[in-house]
């Protein structure tokens, strides 16, 4: 629960008097809402809090919510309507729902809902069932700027100065949306009846059915949707410039005029339908039926992110819904590695033709057959803005010129990075969907998100899924790691980087690694370790003699150690550098130790638990998979280890502790169990040059479209102006360095003066130096 709601004092508050028997909490300061997870019918009032507010922190009797303008404008997207959500909270709460609360929602809601962009043969239209407001929209400078007005002969007109023509709009009848059908999706129940996951005896029933009368008229949105007859209603609409689009979004934003985007797949005649379906084996779970019902609710493609937990079947879901669209579908990933798993996916469960699927990779560059098909790539070959080559360049151009049906992202809290921004601005997509299971980034861009590609549709419980057995139930654990006295002593002189690099390879710590290892292999478990550190994960892999995959692991043996460790029973421990955060499905495995991370980011500590959520073959009883952290104690990892946990915690996890391993110090088969093999490990440590110490980072301007480790970018960039900072010993040769000068011959290539004499390309320099000898 957040600080500051525990701070505050809410004893003035009169409580109604059966309060007992209603769930909710709602603060007047801020709009947070406390609901009691052990009410009878807490289950449908997390279903109506999840459409209105946001999750803060959902552990399993005491959860908080927090309503926010983007919330409501994610309800009101979905068709709630302003008195039912205040009607239904004032029947929640214990208290009677504030008038600062109930202002907020009138204010947020009043202008929400009423514009929407639409995208109609490639061209961009602000629409809206309120004249009014178009006009109203058409004063602000920025908005009028980006309006576009065609003649008779379809010709753009100059407007410069031209105010009459603020009053002009062109006049469509309403789209209807009926008889929709989800692929995968039985038809739907009548509104008393009971899921069948949850029969209960009849007085239980009765309960329920009561539950059904509160809240029937708001959390059943997927039912009774829009189901009104919009026939004879009219909508008006201008034309806008395709690169003021996101300008003009923005601007909505800003002004509390948000627009929605929705696509009427089944009324489009222009671009050609796609032959797609699921497979009749292909089963929807429940909470997937929920989340895409919340963007086909009206009949039509609503754009928007569903956020479900890492292995709770997210791909499903997007194929699910390209099969609903029925239209040319671009999907992204984050690497080539998840292309090819998209691929696999589509054809397993769809019935899509191979030749209708097209790969878009450095290495691979297809165009599908006919005039619909799917392509698939990633963020960084689309949003690439350098010098492509001859296939590449068609192939956007291929992209650029269609009309797609529908944009997937995948992973889509990548998406706010500068360099993807270009990508849903580029690309002309009439509904867009992103996918992610964690909406959280350590900068703020995550709410440029709700402009990008529109408000959150959908977002699971992790706990409640795991109850259900849809994901694993996993034990997690932080392992402290005493530091032994010569790395600690070395760990308070050195400098920030390789202080890092001390805590990492920290004997104590390798020794709880394997001690690991080996423990869940003889459980039978497949193991995965991750690393940030690409030394540390080289040197850790190494002594333990397991395979590895970082940045600079080729495509082939990529796929060729995966494959290892997903079907062979020899192989069940594969170290994984960055690279392995997200996007790469790897099902079976159950246990994963973290040695190295990036810092405090709560978003890489659920990606990574992700690996391990699938649900298991094996229905052993409690945990059935493991997640560990191991920290090395008294250094600065245990502040970032701490922070990184914050995410999880919010889902309802909980951290245990672990001092002593026990049966690990009686082990003899560890490594460096002697001081003097401490001692020689701390030499290496020491004498790491500067390169050694960086994390991987992921490169997003390289064009090959996977993530690559900085170290082999660098050796292609030799000219390339970069800064960076390290202590004074290091500059003056402390770090085992020695000193060399260099000329440049009339060659243009640089001679040594130093040891030998003999000449030497910029690329053999010291990583620290090698930016001086790329100067012209």
């Amino acid at each position: 629960m957040s600080k500051r709601t525990l701070d505050e004092d809410y004893t003035y508050l009169p409580l109604k008097k059966d309060h007992a028997s209603r769930p909710l909490w709602i603060s007047p300061e801020d709009g947070h809402i406390i609901l009691e997870g052990f009410s009878p019918i807490a289950e449908q009032a997390q279903d109506f809090l999840v459409a209105i507010s946001e999750p803060v922190s959902r552990p399993a009797h005491i959860q908080e919510y927090k309503l926010t303008p983007y919330s409501l404008y994610a309800a009101v997207s979905v068709g709630l309507e302003t008195e039912d959500i205040i009607e239904v909270l004032n029947r929640l709460s214990k208290v009677p729902v504030p008038d600062s609360i109930t202002q907020f929602i009138r204010q947020c809601t009043l202008s929400y809902g009423k514009v929407k962009l639409v995208l109609k043969h490639n061209r961009y239209y602000v629409e809206s069932s309120h004249p009014e407001t178009l006009q109203m929209l058409l004063k602000d400078s920025i908005i009028n700027a980006g309006r576009i007005l065609r003649d008779e002969n379809d010709q753009i007109l100059n407007l410069a100065g031209n105010s009459s023509v603020s009053n002009i709009f062109m006049v469509n009848s309403k789209p209807t949306g009926k008889d929709l059908t989800i692929p995968g999706i039985q038809k739907p129940k009548d509104q008393g009846k009971v899921d069948p996951e949850s029969l209960l005896d009849k007085e239980q029933e009765e309960r329920k059915k009561e539950d059904e009368k509160l809240f029937g008229a708001v959390v059943r949105i997927d039912k009774e949707d829009e189901e009104e007859d919009y026939e004879g209603e009219q909508v008006h609409a201008f034309e806008i410039a395709a690169d003021q689009v996101e300008n003009i979004k923005k601007r909505c934003n800003d002004i509390d005029y948000p627009m929605l985007e929705e696509y009427d797949f089944r009324n489009d005649t222009i671009n050609a339908n796609l032959e797609i379906d699921l497979k009749p084996t292909t089963v929807i779970r429940p909470y997937q039926e929920k989340s895409l019902s919340k963007m086909f609710g009206n009949g039509r493609a609503r754009s928007g992110i569903i956020v479900l937990p890492c292995g709770a079947g997210k791909t499903l879901v997007g194929i699910t819904a390209a099969c609903t669209i029925k239209k040319s579908c671009l999907v992204l990933c984050t690497s080539s590695v998840s292309v090819m798993q998209w691929k696999q996916q589509f054809l397993q469960w769809s019935n899509i033709k191979e030749n209708q699927i097209a790969v878009f990779t450095s290495d691979c560059k297809e165009k599908f057959s006919g005039s619909s098909g799917i392509v698939i790539s990633t963020y960084s070959m689309v949003a690439n803005k350098r010098k492509r080559s001859y296939d590449a360049q068609k192939m956007m151009e291929f992209l650029e010129s269609r009309e797609w049906g529908f944009l997937l992202l995948d992973e889509v809290h990548v998406v706010p990075a500068n360099m993807f921004r270009t990508v849903v601005t580029t690309i002309a997509a009439h509904a867009k969907l992103g996918l992610t299971a964690t909406l959280v980034r350590e900068d703020e861009k995550i709410d440029d998100l709700n402009f990008l590609i529109g408000p959150k549709l959908y977002e699971a419980n992790w706990m409640d899924l795991a109850s259900r057995g849809h994901i694993a139930n996993v034990q997690c654990a932080e392992v402290w790691c005493p530091m032994t006295p010569e790395f600690y002593k070395e760990y308070l002189r050195e400098n920030t980087r390789k202080r890092t690099l001390l805590y990492v390879m920290n004997p104590k710590k390798f020794q709880a690694c394997q001690y690991l290892i080996q423990y869940h292999e003889r459980r039978g478990d497949k193991i995965i370790v991750f690393s940030d550190n690409v030394y540390a994960l080289v040197e850790y892999a190494k002594k333990l003699g397991k395979p590895y995959i970082y940045g600079g692991t080729g495509q082939q043996e990529r796929m060729r150690i995966l494959q290892n460790f997903q079907y062979n029973p020899a192989v069940n421990t594969i170290f994984l550098s960055k690279v392995g955060d997200t996007s790469i499905d790897l099902p079976e495995a159950t246990c994963l130790i973290q040695i190295s991370s990036h810092y405090g980011s709560r978003r890489q500590e659920a990606q990574r638990l992700g690996r391990i959520l699938r649900a298991k073959r094996r229905n052993d009883e409690g945990f059935n998979a493991f997640f560990y952290s191991l920290v090395s104690r008294d250094t600065q990892e245990m502040y970032y280890s701490t922070k990184r946990q914050q995410f999880l915690i919010d889902q309802g996890y909980a951290f245990k502790v672990i001092t002593n391993l026990e049966g690990m110090d009686s082990d003899p088969n560890l490594v460096f169990k002697t001081h003097n093999e401490q001692m020689d490990l701390l030499k290496a440590v020491l004498l790491a040059n500067e390169a050694d110490l960086k994390d991987e980072e992921i490169d997003h301007t390289d064009d090959v479209g996977r993530i690559t480790d900085r170290r082999v970018v660098a050796k292609s960039r030799a000219g390339a102006v970069k800064r960076t900072m390290t202590s004074t010993k290091t500059l003056s040769g402390g770090d085992n360095m020695a000193y060399l000068e260099y000329s440049r011959n009339a060659g243009g290539q640089f001679a040594s003066r130093g040891r030998g004499g003999g000449q030497s390309s910029s690329k053999e320099h010291h990583a620290l130096f090698r930016k001086h000898y790329g100067r012209k």
